[in-house]
């Protein structure tokens, strides 16, 4: 596949659900998702954003066939996947895996570690590399984590360590995209610096494609490459990241923008040098620090 082609991408999806209600249960539909079009390049950060119920969400659990779309195409590799099942959909889902919003809804409670993290494996009835206990401590490793943990279980871990765990079962299946939905919306400022140095690492070591579903500008302009903006069911703008903050072009766009609380010039100054340090500080913390330092 040419560098230039997209890895994965999305053409005139659409998602309709029915819904019933009112006095007589009468059926009415709804449609989530309208005409949406998207591409993901390898090695790549799409960020997608919008207010809640903008179908931001619904559009990435499309993309990653957890849901099938009621029209539209989803294309891997230029392969149509809402056509895919048995083992040829187990093998797209290797391919395209998935970060939650909140990790300990997500983690089954009742598993340890290193249950959690070879499930995927042991799902697709796959061989598990060096056996599932240094698998998993190799992972949990690579992910910022004591490798020795891998017998705990979830609730014994901080959100952002829980959160770590969930990027480690989506890497174990060895993925070409990550479909990250709301991965950092529900971590401290500080732990969400710390999980977005991660994924970037992780990028670079692997050349990873990221979906990244968020609310919060501020995080993505950290992350994102390029930025598609969704407002009722539809992608309103679509654009470089940079370009698009600095000249939004739809009206919704902007007023996403002016929805930041803005600040004195001294201020702001101020606040990207402390920026820069913690940034600074929690890539020393990934490369340097005990496993579990800074995650709270």
């Amino acid at each position: 596949m040419s560098p230039s082609e997209p890895l994965l991408e999305a053409r005139g999806l659409v998602k309709e659900f029915t819904l019933r209600g009112g006095p007589l249960g009468r059926r009415r539909v709804t449609r989530a998702v309208d005409e949406v079009d998207l591409e993901l390049r390898a090695g790549e950060t799409l960020a997608l954003v919008g207010e809640s119920g903008s179908g931001k969400s619904t559009t990435a659990r499309l993309a990653a066939r957890l849901l099938d779309p009621t029209a539209g195409t989803v294309r891997f590799q230029g392969t149509d996947v809402t056509r895919l099942t048995g083992a040829d959909l187990h093998r797209f889902r290797s391919e395209v895996q998935v970060v939650f919003q909140d990790p300990y809804s997500s983690l089954n409670p009742r598993h340890t570690v290193e249950r959690i993290v070879t499930a995927p494996l042991t799902y697709q009835r796959r061989p598990i590399p060096g056996g599932a206990r240094d698998f998993t401590r190799g992972l949990l490793e690579r992910v910022g984590l004591n490798p020795d943990h891998a017998t705990r279980y979830p609730a014994q871990f901080s959100g952002g360590q829980a959160q770590r765990i969930g990027i480690a079962r989506a890497l174990a299946v060895g993925p070409k995209v990550v479909v990250c939905d709301e991965a950092v919306s529900a971590l401290d400022v500080s732990v969400q610096a710390q999980v977005i140095n991660l994924l970037r690492r992780l990028q670079r070591e692997e050349g990873l494609g990221y979906l990244f579903i968020a609310h919060d500008l501020a995080v993505v302009r950290q992350i994102a490459d390029r930025v598609a903006v969704m407002h009722r069911g539809r992608v309103v703008e679509t654009g470089e990241r940079d370009a698009l903050f600095a000249a939004p072009r739809h009206e919704y766009t902007r007023a996403l923008l002016a929805a930041v609380p803005r600040i004195r010039p001294e201020w702001e100054a101020a606040r990207r040098a402390r920026a820069r340090e913690r940034a600074a500080a929690a890539a020393t913390l990934e490369q340097n620090a005990t496993p579990e330092q800074g995650d709270s």
